[in-house]
C-alpha cells in the first residue's frame, strides 16, 4: 500500500443546496476532507468555487445570493468559532451558537426585521456585522466590521443572529448623512411598531449620534410622530375596549384660580384622568429633563390631593399591552364612587 497517496475528499454533493451549506470556511472544508491545496485549486479562475472573504468559500461559480453573503460575513467575523463545526446534512448552516457573539446589524439587519425603507439584501454592497470591541478583524469585501464594548442579545431572524431594532437602527444612522433618509428610518421604526421613541433616543444617545444636526432634526420629528401615534392608540383603546368617551386634550383650572395642567383624557363625572408619558431624555438637557419630571410629579400630586385619579400610560404600554391599560382605566372609573368627592374644577379645551 502506498502510504503517501492522499485521501480523496469526501463528496460535497449534499452541500449543493441551501445558502448555509453552500458557504463554508476553510476549516469546515478540511473537516470534509478538502485540503487547502484542493480548495485553492477549486477557487481558481477555472474552478467551480470562489473565495468570498478571507477563509470563506462559496461552493458554486455564480454570483452569491444576499443570504449567502450574510452567512459569509458571519462566518468571516466568527471563523474562530466556526472552525471546527462540521455542517450536518439537512441543516441550514451552522447553528447560531457557532457564530459566537457576532451578529448582523445596520441596514441589512433592519431589512431582515421587515423595514421597507431600507434596501433589499441583494442591492446592499456591504453588510455590517457587530463584533466585540477587542476582536482583531478588519473590514473587507462585503463585510464591514462594527465594534462595540456592549453587545446586545441578538434576535434570530430567518435563522441568523440579528441585532435588535434599536441597536441596528443606531448603527444604520451612524453611516448616514442625509437627513431625509434618517427621518424615514426613525419614523418607520416608531410607526411600524418596532420600538418606541424613548428607546430610539436612548440608543442614539449611547452611540453619541445626537451631536449631529441632521440626526437631532430627525429625532425632533420622531418625538412629534411618537406623540401623535400614542394619542391615536389612546383613542383606539377607549373605542375598542368600550370605555366611556372622555373629554379629550383638556386643561384643568380651579374656579377663579390657577391652571392645574393639561391632560390627554378626562372623565369629569368620575374624576379620572389619563396622561401620556412621552418624555424622552436627551443629552445635554439633564436639567430640563429633571424639571419636566418634577412638573409631572407636582401636577399629579396636586390633582390627587383634589380627589382626581391620574393614570399615567407610556407609549410602550399602549403598544404592547393595550388591553391591560384599558383594564387599569376601567378599574379607576368603576371605583370612583368608592372615593370621596373630588374638588370642583373647570375643564377647558387645550
Amino acid at each position: 500500500m502506498n502510504h503517501n497517496t492522499p485521501l480523496s475528499p469526501r463528496p460535497l454533493h449534499h452541500l449543493s443546496a441551501g445558502a448555509g451549506r453552500r458557504v463554508l470556511t476553510h476549516a469546515q472544508l478540511r473537516a470534509h476532507g478538502v485540503s487547502a491545496a484542493e480548495a485553492g485549486r477549486r477557487c481558481g479562475p477555472d474552478g467551480p468555487w470562489q473565495q468570498l472573504l478571507p477563509g470563506v468559500v462559496l461552493l458554486h461559480p455564480g454570483p452569491p445570493t444576499g443570504e449567502e453573503r450574510l452567512h459569509a460575513v458571519l462566518m468571516y467575523a466568527a471563523r474562530e468559532r466556526t472552525a471546527g463545526v462540521p455542517v450536518q446534512p439537512g441543516t441550514e448552516g451552522p447553528p447560531a451558537s457557532a457564530y459566537g457573539e457576532v451578529m448582523i446589524t445596520g441596514p441589512a439587519a433592519l431589512t431582515l426585521h421587515g423595514f421597507s425603507s431600507t434596501p433589499p439584501l441583494p442591492s446592499l454592497e456591504v453588510f455590517d456585522v457587530l463584533v466585540p470591541r477587542l476582536r482583531r478583524l478588519r473590514s473587507t469585501g462585503c463585510a464591514r466590521i462594527v465594534r462595540t464594548a456592549d453587545l446586545p442579545v441578538p434576535e434570530q431572524v430567518t435563522g441568523l443572529p440579528v441585532a435588535p431594532v434599536p441597536r441596528a437602527l443606531a448603527d444604520a444612522v451612524a453611516g448616514l448623512q442625509d437627513a431625509g433618509t434618517v427621518r424615514r428610518l426613525l419614523t418607520e421604526a416608531v410607526r411600524g411598531g418596532f420600538c418606541d421613541p424613548a428607546t430610539v433616543v436612548r440608543e442614539l444617545t449611547a452611540a453619541k449620534l445626537l451631536t449631529r444636526p441632521h440626526v437631532v432634526d430627525a429625532v425632533d420629528s420622531l418625538l412629534a410622530e411618537g406623540r401623535a401615534l400614542a394619542e391615536s392608540r389612546l383613542y383606539r383603546m377607549v373605542r375598542d375596549h368600550g370605555l366611556p368617551d372622555p373629554c379629550w386634550n383638556v386643561d384643568l383650572r380651579l374656579p377663579g384660580g390657577p391652571r392645574l395642567g393639561g391632560l390627554d383624557a378626562y372623565w369629569p363625572e368620575h374624576a379620572v384622568a389619563v396622561e401620556l408619558d412621552t418624555r424622552a431624555p436627551r443629552p445635554g438637557r439633564r436639567h430640563d429633563d429633571e424639571a419636566e419630571w418634577s412638573e409631572y410629579a407636582r401636577k399629579r400630586e396636586h390633582l390627587e390631593r383634589l380627589g382626581i385619579t391620574v393614570v399615567h400610560i407610556t407609549p410602550r404600554k399602549l403598544r404592547d399591552a393595550m388591553e391591560q391599560q384599558a383594564a387599569v382605566v376601567r378599574t379607576a372609573l368603576m371605583t370612583s364612587a368608592d372615593r370621596g368627592p373630588s374638588a370642583y374644577v373647570v375643564v377647558l379645551p387645550r
